[in-house]
């Protein structure tokens, strides 16, 4: 594009798309909000960043993750080494062959849960696209994208903290309205016998 030519094509060897185009993000979700922890416009091999990520965790925390919960790009053995150096465990398929002996229940509906959250970074770039048109950035300048991008999730985040703080609202004074009926039916009881 003459007015972005910061924007180059990746190959990614979808099926829906072979080639894509606009910034590869690192995103990482903690307690239900999101945070950019990688933004570039170069085409590289994103399993880099998983170290990054992990460490702007333990900055924010003081402390490793217990698990890392990532795609299947971020699952390479140098990754899964440099992990379990730290004492975090992958949460992804085994490197190789499937085991002969079969996963019992718990560790397949552990895994199954697991990649469930996971599925909420996706829906972070879901909600993005379509709520708020994470896919359709007009700036001409780099810079001016990346802050629109960051724009859109700080607006994401600040949805997610209003419904939580709306839901502690409400359930605070549903816990109050019952406590006062039940009290009150407790004085009538007493008042009738």
């Amino acid at each position: 594009n003459i007015y972005q030519p910061y924007v180059r094509p990746m190959v990614r060897g979808k099926d829906k798309a072979q080639v894509e185009f606009g910034a590869k993000l690192g995103v990482s979700l903690q307690n239900g909000f999101a945070r950019i922890n990688t933004l570039s416009w170069e085409a590289y091999n994103e399993s880099t960043d998983l170290k990054k990520q992990v460490e702007d965790y333990k900055c924010l925390n003081g402390y490793y993750p217990k698990v890392a919960i990532t795609d299947q790009i971020y699952g390479n053995r140098e990754n899964r080494q440099w992990l379990k150096e730290r004492g975090i465990r992958y949460s992804g398929k085994p490197l190789g062959r499937p085991p002969v002996k079969n996963q019992t229940p718990y560790q397949k509906r552990k895994f199954r849960q697991e990649q469930g959250l996971r599925n909420e970074v996706e829906g972070k770039f879901g909600q993005g696209k379509n709520g708020y048109n994470l896919n359709k950035i007009r700036a001409r300048r780099s810079s001016t994208s990346e802050s629109w991008i960051a724009a859109i999730f700080f607006v994401m985040n600040l949805v997610r903290f209003t419904k939580d703080f709306l839901s502690a609202i409400l359930n605070a004074i549903f816990n109050l309205l019952f406590s006062e009926q039940n009290r009150f039916a407790l004085q009538w009881t007493r008042n009738i016998e």
